[in-house]
């Protein structure tokens, strides 16, 4: 049951990259789709040729780029790096980390010399190795580890297969896959070197004027330094995996702050947020109910927490079907182990 769970879980962050919105100007490269939300703010996601994992948004101004996450391996930062030139000429000048997470930080060494990384105090302190190894950690392991199985899996299934369709497009993922394989050796985690607390603005010459750029950590709640980045003119907000379409992993999460950090976020005056997973969204709504979900899962682990009932066997039990209207991923009891161990070590 609990592998079950994992191996979903591990197959909606594959799938969630290459979704998008059908809105806006779109352009496209080899391995990325860039769609226009606003003038010059573009949401970047990956076409499925490059393992990217995440998402990254693009900021354009009159003399510079601004870009909000790096993808889950250097290689797949140089394949961003060199898309970008489907939108603009203009020179990178910051990166900016909306959390630590290996998915949207660890092509950070791909960015040249002279860029700078912007991030919470929190991300560089997990990313310098001044909190942990972000090499050894469960995340990190708990998605990275089943590649290979995932890899030899897909080739014997090539192998297998007779429909000449179906087996091309088997072999393409094998591909794809073995490349992301061979790209995890090469990360050597890269931190932010301007930091943030609370709040910092940006402000970036654009045609009309200069665009703002509001960088705010509300509080914890994916990590423990998630910063949003937010555009009151053009009324778009980047939220990162701190609040996107369907659950967000909670391995690493504050489950009973997210739901006031969530609070934080609606006092932005925004319409359109882009999340870290997923297409671009223009509704309020999903955030209202993740922060019902988010207390109602916290109240009940806490529950099987202090009937002494272990980590496993909560994970097996606990059921959040009441949610499920909401949530198109919960199918049944159950929830992934991670985070009840999570919410078990919070709770200790």
């Amino acid at each position: 049951m609990n592998k079950k769970i994992i191996n979903t879980v591990f197959s909606l962050f594959l799938m969630l990259p290459i979704l998008a919105s059908a809105q806006g100007r779109v352009l496209e490269s080899d391995s990325h789709r860039f769609e226009e939300v606003a003038n010059g703010v573009w949401l970047a996601t990956g076409t499925g040729s490059v393992f990217t994992m995440s998402n990254a948004m693009v900021l354009v101004g009159e003399f510079d780029t601004l870009v909000v996450d790096s993808h889950v391996t250097p290689a797949a930062a140089r394949s961003l790096l060199a898309s970008i030139s489907v939108i603009t000429d203009k020179p990178i000048r910051y990166l900016v980390n909306s959390h630590y997470h290996f998915d949207h930080a660890h092509g950070n060494q791909a960015f040249p010399e002279g860029i700078e990384i912007i991030g919470h105090e929190f991300t560089r302190k997990k990313l310098n190795g001044e909190i942990g190894n972000v090499l050894e950690e469960s995340t990190f392991h708990s998605f990275s580890d089943p590649v290979p199985a995932l890899v030899a899996n897909l080739q014997r299934q090539a192998a297998a297969e007779s429909d000449p369709a179906r087996k091309a497009q088997l072999l393409e993922r094998h591909r794809v896959q073995s490349e992301y394989m061979n790209a995890i050796g090469e990360v050597q985690p890269t931190p932010p070197n301007i930091t943030l607390e609370s709040k910092m603005t940006l402000f970036q010459v654009v045609a009309n004027g200069s665009r703002e750029i509001q960088l705010h950590h509300f509080g914890r709640a994916h990590t423990g330094g998630d910063v949003v980045i937010f555009l009151p003119q053009d009324r778009v907000v980047f939220t990162g995996d701190m609040m996107l379409p369907g659950l967000a992993y909670m391995g690493d999460g504050h489950v009973d702050e997210w739901p006031a950090t969530l609070d934080g976020l609606m006092t932005l005056d925004f319409d359109t947020w882009l999340p870290g997973h997923g297409p671009v969204m223009r509704s309020k709504e999903p955030i209202g109910n993740f922060q019902v979900y988010l207390r109602d899962l916290w109240s009940k682990t806490s529950q099987m927490h202090s009937r002494g009932i272990a980590v496993d066997q909560a994970a097996q039990q606990i059921d959040m079907t009441n949610h499920s209207d909401n949530f198109a991923q919960i199918r049944g009891p159950g929830v992934d182990p991670r985070a009840i161990r999570r919410i078990y070590e919070l709770l200790d």
